[in-house]
């Protein structure tokens, strides 16, 4: 699954994932947790991730040819935020055919506009998790999150300027990357703009269709 930043696909994966009891591989969180280690990749990772730029791709193949060489992702997996442009994606098709498996692409859309209210309104509990938007689910107490009353805070990779970096390289980067599955009948389009319920039903309806699927 790709799209913009904010545009839903963490939450529509882990749906998936759950209906079709597949594992949702997020790029994102694999980075995360190698950042939060204290490690001197760790300290190059935080630095590009913070300012927007994209993680060397040779980075990301490793970390996924780990990760869905574990027994969970023998029956199949979800890509959450992979593959971003053709580079990847040919990594992705050696990957699935050394795995015996095939690739389909979800692609999610949304207006620019209300993707930056999305983000840039994000707060997380520094302690339980809970996520919240200022903008359109704030917390009873301004700073606070309502189940543990913990601080709230905002990820680094939230602010204006950092999100509109990341809207333009994911613009540069993936609309080769959607010409390409599109040609070869593997691209299956989603407005991220309905409702979270509606989008997945869309979702499993398409995924059913397909030759040798089932969802």
């Amino acid at each position: 699954m790709i799209g913009q930043p904010g545009a839903g696909k963490g939450t529509q994966a882990r749906l998936l994932s759950d209906k079709c009891n597949y594992p949702q591989i997020s790029t994102g969180d694999l980075l995360r947790n190698i950042v939060s280690s204290d490690s001197p990749m760790a300290h190059e990772l935080r630095e590009t991730m913070n300012s927007g730029r994209l993680v060397d791709d040779g980075i990301l193949a490793s970390l996924l040819s780990e990760r869905t060489s574990q027994a969970d992702c023998q029956g199949g997996y979800i890509l959450d935020g992979y593959p971003r442009n053709l580079h990847q994606a040919q990594t992705l098709e050696d990957l699935a055919a050394s795995q015996a498996k095939s690739v389909v692409l979800i692609s999610f859309s949304l207006d620019e506009d209300v993707l930056l209210k999305r983000i840039t309104g994000r707060r997380t509990c520094t302690r339980c998790g809970e996520i919240y938007n200022i903008f359109s689910r704030p917390p009873a107490v301004e700073g606070y999150c309502d189940i543990d009353g913990a601080p709230l805070a905002r990820r680094g990779d939230d602010s204006e300027t950092v999100v509109r970096e990341r809207l333009a390289a994911y613009r540069n980067s993936t609309a080769p990357l959607i010409a390409y599955y599109r040609d070869t009948s593997r691209l299956i389009e989603v407005d991220a703009g309905q409702p979270v319920d509606q989008v997945q039903k869309r979702i499993i309806e398409i995924l059913g269709s397909l030759p040798g699927q089932s969802a």
